[in-house]
C-alpha cells in the first residue's frame, strides 16, 4: 500500500514542513528592540525672558540680527572677512594632528564594521597536514602488538554558517555601524572645535596687539607728562613730588606691557601648533581688531533642529544607538546559536595518492548550542544591556540640555557685548577729554596733580576696556556659530582634504 495520496501524501507535506522550518531558521527574527531617534526637544526659544530678535547698538552704529532659522554656513569664519584667517584655517584643516587622528578613528570603526558583516556569510577554510605517527598495539586491544609507524597526509576545505535566527549577529552588526557614526560625529566635533579655537585664539591676539598699542599710546603721553613737570620743576612751579609721582605712574604702566607680550606669545604659539606647525616655526599672519569684520546677519536654528546640527548630540545618539542594538545581542545569546557544518577532503598514506579514488572523506552537520545554566551570566548580561541604554539615553538628554543652554548664553552674552561695547565706547571719548582738559588745567595750575593722575589712570583703563570689549563682541560671535553646530552638513567631508601622516612599510 502506498504512503502517497493524490496531491503528494505524507511525504509532501513533511518535505514542504523541512523546506518551511529551514526558511524560517535562515530567515530568522532579530530580538531587541529596534532603534528610533530620540524626539526633538519642544522648546520653543532659547531664553525664558526678554526676546532674542537681535542685540543692542554699539556706537559704531553697528547692529547685529538674529535671524530664525537662516542656514549655517559651512564656512563660517570667513564672515569675519579676514584673508590671514581664511588661510590659518585651510592649512589646518589639512595639516592638523588632532583631525588625522579623528580621520583613522573613523576608518577604523568603519573597517570593523564592514569586517562584521562577514558574519552573515558561510566561512571556507581550507587545510592541508602532514603527520608521522607511531601506533600500539594497546589502542587495539593486543598489547603483544608491537605497532606500527606511518605517515598520514590530508587536505580539506570546511565551510561553516551560523544561522542568524535571533538576530546576534545582525544587532552586532548595527552596533559596529552605531559605533562608526559616532566617529564620524566626533571627527566632525574636531573640525568645529579646532576652526573654533583658531578664530577665538586670533581674535585674542588682536586683542591683545590692541591692548598692547593703547598701553604704549599711554605711555608716550605719560612720558610727555613726565617731561612736563621735569621742566616745571626745574622753574619752581611743581614739586618733587609731583614728578615721582608721575615717574610712578610711567613705570607701572610700562610693567603692565611683559605680561601682555607673554599672552601674545602664547597666542601666537597656540595659533602655530593648532595649525599642525612647530611653535618655533614661522607665523605670517598677524592679527588686529581692525582686520576682523564683525558679522551682522547671524542664524538662529530652532531648538528642535539643533539637535540635528551639534556634532556632540548627535554622536551622543550614535552611541544610543549601539546601546540599543546591544540589548538585542544580550538577549539572543540567552537563545540557542544554530551552526551549519561541512568538510570534504581526502586522505592518504602517501602525498601522490591524496587524490586516488577511494581516499575521499567528508561530513556534514547541524550544530545547536543552547544555554542552559550558566550561573545567571547571561540574563544578567541582558541586565547590564539594559541599563547600559538607560545611562545613554540620560546621557543623550544631558548633552541636548548643555546645547541648549551654550545657545542662550551665547546669545545673551551677544546682547550684552554690544551694550558693554557701546558704554566702554563712551567711556573712552569722556575719558579722553577729561585728560586733555586735566593737561591744560594742570599746565596753568589751576588743578592739582592728583587730578591729572587720576585722569591718566581713567583714560588707560577705558582704553583696554575698549578693546576688550571689542574682542569680546567677535569671539561670542565665533562662538555662537560653534553652539549652532557650525554649519558642517554644508561641508565636504573633512578626511577628503587631509594630508595622511607617514605609515611605515
Amino acid at each position: 500500500m502506498s504512503d502517497r495520496t493524490a496531491d503528494g501524501g505524507p511525504r509532501h507535506f513533511a518535505r514542504l514542513g523541512f523546506a518551511l522550518s529551514l526558511s524560517l531558521l535562515l530567515a530568522g527574527c532579530t530580538l531587541g528592540p529596534d532603534f528610533e531617534r530620540p524626539q526633538a526637544p519642544e522648546a520653543k526659544g532659547y531664553v525664558a525672558e526678554g526676546k532674542q530678535d537681535g542685540a543692542a547698538v554699539a556706537s559704531d552704529g553697528i547692529r547685529q540680527k538674529l535671524l530664525q532659522g537662516k542656514d549655517v554656513p559651512g564656512e563660517w569664519w570667513r564672515l569675519f572677512r579676514s584673508p590671514a584667517l581664511n588661510r590659518l584655517i585651510e592649512k589646518a584643516l589639512k595639516r592638523s594632528p588632532d583631525l588625522q587622528a579623528a580621520s583613522a578613528a573613523l576608518r577604523e570603526a568603519r573597517e570593523n564594521a564592514v569586517a562584521e558583516e562577514s558574519g552573515l556569510f558561510p566561512s571556507i577554510s581550507a587545510n592541508g597536514n602532514g603527520l608521522r605517527q607511531k601506533t600500539a598495539g594497546a589502542l587495539f586491544g593486543n598489547p603483544n602488538f608491537s605497532g606500527t609507524t606511518f605517515t598520514l597526509y590530508n587536505a580539506s576545505v570546511k565551510v561553516s554558517y551560523t544561522l542568524d535566527v535571533f538576530g546576534a549577529i545582525r544587532r552586532t552588526i548595527e552596533a559596529f555601524n552605531a559605533q562608526a557614526e559616532y566617529q564620524q560625529y566626533q571627527l566632525q566635533g574636531a573640525v568645529l572645535s579646532l576652526s573654533s579655537n583658531l578664530a577665538t585664539t586670533a581674535i585674542r591676539e588682536a586683542s591683545l596687539r590692541g591692548q598692547i598699542a593703547a598701553t604704549e599710546e599711554v605711555m608716550a603721553a605719560q612720558q610727555q607728562q613726565l617731561d612736563l613737570i621735569a621742566r616745571q620743576v626745574d622753574l619752581g612751579a611743581a614739586s618733587q613730588l609731583d614728578l615721582l609721582s608721575q615717574r610712578t605712574a610711567l613705570e607701572q604702566t610700562r610693567a603692565s606691557l611683559p605680561p601682555l607680550r607673554q599672552q601674545l606669545a602664547q597666542a601666537r604659539h597656540a595659533l602655530r601648533v593648532l595649525a599642525g606647525d612647530f611653535p618655533s616655526d614661522d607665523l605670517a599672519a598677524q592679527f588686529n581688531l581692525s582686520d576682523l569684520r564683525l558679522p551682522q546677519d547671524l542664524p538662529l536654528s530652532l531648538p528642535s533642529k539643533l539637535v540635528e546640527q551639534r556634532p556632540d548630540v548627535r554622536a551622543q545618539e550614535s552611541l544610543l544607538h549601539a546601546a540599543s542594538a546591544q540589548i538585542g545581542v544580550a538577549t539572543a545569546h540567552l537563545l540557542p546559536d544554530f551552526t551549519l557544518e561541512a568538510s570534504a577532503g581526502t586522505i592518504a598514506t602517501k602525498m601522490g595518492d591524496l587524490f586516488m579514488p577511494g581516499s575521499g572523506i567528508w561530513n556534514t552537520g547541524l550544530n545547536i548550542l543552547q544555554p542552559v545554566f550558566h550561573g545567571g551570566e547571561l540574563f544578567h548580561k541582558r541586565e547590564a544591556a539594559i541599563a547600559a541604554y538607560e545611562q545613554a539615553a540620560a546621557q543623550y538628554r544631558s548633552t541636548v540640555l548643555q546645547a541648549l543652554q551654550n545657545v542662550a548664553d551665547t546669545l545673551r552674552a551677544l546682547q550684552n557685548d554690544a551694550a558693554t561695547l557701546a558704554a566702554q565706547q563712551a567711556a573712552e571719548q569722556s575719558a579722553s577729554e577729561t585728560w586733555q582738559l586735566a593737561q591744560a588745567q594742570y599746565a596753568t595750575g589751576a588743578i592739582s596733580y592728583l587730578s591729572t593722575l587720576k585722569a591718566q589712570s581713567d583714560y588707560q583703563q577705558s582704553r583696554i576696556g575698549r578693546v576688550q570689549a571689542e574682542a569680546a563682541r567677535l569671539a561670542d560671535t565665533a562662538a555662537l556659530f560653534q553652539a549652532l553646530g557650525g554649519g558642517w552638513w554644508n561641508r565636504a567631508d573633512p578626511a577628503l582634504s587631509l594630508a595622511a601622516p607617514a605609515v611605515p612599510d
